[in-house]
């Protein structure tokens, strides 16, 4: 048993894999296989075959069917047609206002439906832009760990040595200590995270559960705003997808508002039929000239003279939801406006922490600088030198963190513009 689970465990070890993209790669991928995006197509095509179910009575059906029957009296079938040996008949709507505005509403849930997948692709490469910097910075996050391992490890080296030649005292050698560990604990940490980016990653790819999605490393131009801010509503609430959406949902009830009130129209319906009849139904006594086939080709029309209440009342439910869309429609349009304000603060925030941390960093590397010469010199010892590299790297992430902040802040703003997928491809 316990030799089973192991080779359980080989084999989907085996068949975990571990990717390496660019984020243009990543993008491209989410677009084709995003479980989100797929979901949205499937959709685009119930509402594509949609249409063709609405226009369905204005295309003629044939049937055709024949039997044999005895009758005593007048020749008459049971459905109250003649008695035939075979009859072919078909029908087709040609004139029915309602079901027109039912075919015009199932064209506006298509082109609804298409602004859906545009909306599924900005989600996906929103997410897929995230999750590529998080696993972007797990990585250099983690490589940074291990260096600090490095320096720490050297340190307690040569904290251990000073403490045996009674240069130290003892408890420098247990500080020393703790640094490694305390590094090599963040460190396990940091993988931790780095598996669970690439692994996130690799879900909004489509990809197996199992597998990983690798940054590639890449030198990335950086990420170019709107011209200012309030271009940047203007632009958002002219090529909103949500905006859209709800207009084209606003047009969908007004087509059935039409629809409700197109019940008064008459109806105008093509009939067309021929009959093969058996002779000996039909006597002299009938009087008429027997036709062993006798086509028949007209126009029936239906008026409505008392249709209830059940169409006024959709109507008016119909007209309800519009009156919802329309404050919806108010209520999204000041909430972009909102967003994007505080989205444009929080780009103005990360920018100035991104320049504190790169003159923090630049300060320590200068205070390096000086070490190593006072190193040279003899004036300092390589343990002192070892802790500042350590404190640089620390440095070093705190500028790289502060500048996905600010890559973050920027994405966020063109996702609220619409145009967050033009800008990465």
């Amino acid at each position: 048993m316990k030799f089973l689970a192991l080779f359980c465990v080989f084999v989907v070890s085996a068949a975990a894999e571990t990717r390496t993209m660019t984020l243009k790669q990543a993008l491209d991928r989410a677009l084709e296989q995003n479980p989100d995006v797929l979901l949205a197509r499937l959709d685009q095509q119930k509402a594509r075959d949609q249409i063709l179910i609405a226009k369905d009575p204005f295309y003629p059906k044939v049937y055709g069917g024949g039997g044999y029957a005895w009758t005593n009296g007048y020749p008459v079938s049971i459905d109250g047609n003649p008695p035939s040996i075979f009859q072919a008949r078909t029908d087709m709507a040609l004139f029915d206002r309602s079901q027109s505005y039912k075919v015009a509403e199932a064209k506006e849930g298509l082109r609804g439906s298409a602004i859906d997948v545009t909306k599924q692709q900005e989600e996906a490469a929103y997410r897929v832009a995230l999750l590529f910097l998080d696993a972007e910075q797990a990585a250099h996050s983690f490589d940074a760990a291990q260096q600090q391992i490095e320096n720490f490890t050297k340190v307690k080296g040569l904290m251990d040595a000073r403490v045996a030649e009674g240069r130290e005292l003892a408890i420098e050698s247990k500080k020393a200590n703790l640094n490694v560990a305390r590094a090599k604990h963040t460190a396990d940490v940091l993988h931790e995270n780095l598996i669970i980016a690439e692994t996130g990653l690799a879900q909004v790819l489509g990809l197996a559960p199992d597998d990983r999605v690798r940054a590639a490393e890449e030198e990335r131009a950086a990420i170019a705003l709107p011209v200012s801010e309030d271009a940047s509503i203007e632009e958002a609430l002219e090529h909103s997808l949500e905006l859209r959406r709800l207009e084209s949902n606003m047009q969908m009830k007004t087509l059935e508002i039409k629809g409700y009130h197109a019940a008064r129209l008459p109806k105008v319906n093509l009939v067309a039929q021929d009959n093969v009849f058996a002779k000996y139904n039909y006597t002299a006594q009938l009087n008429y000239t027997f036709r062993y086939n006798n086509p028949e080709l007209g126009a029936s029309v239906t008026i409505p003279l008392l249709i209830g209440r059940t169409a006024r009342a959709y109507s008016l439910q119909a007209e309800a939801d519009v009156a919802k869309l329309r404050i919806e429609v108010a209520r999204t349009r000041s909430r972009i406006t909102a967003d994007l304000r505080r989205a444009y603060q929080e780009v103005k925030s990360a920018e100035s922490s991104r320049e504190l941390a790169r003159d923090d960093l630049e300060l320590t590397r200068d205070e390096l600088s000086v070490d190593l010469a006072q190193y040279a010199e003899g004036r300092l010892p390589l343990a002192t030198i070892e802790t500042m590299r350590a404190l640089e790297n620390e440095k070093f992430l705190a500028y790289y963190q502060s500048r996905q902040t600010a890559e973050r802040a920027r994405i966020n703003v063109l996702r609220l513009t619409g145009t967050l997928l033009a800008a990465l491809k």
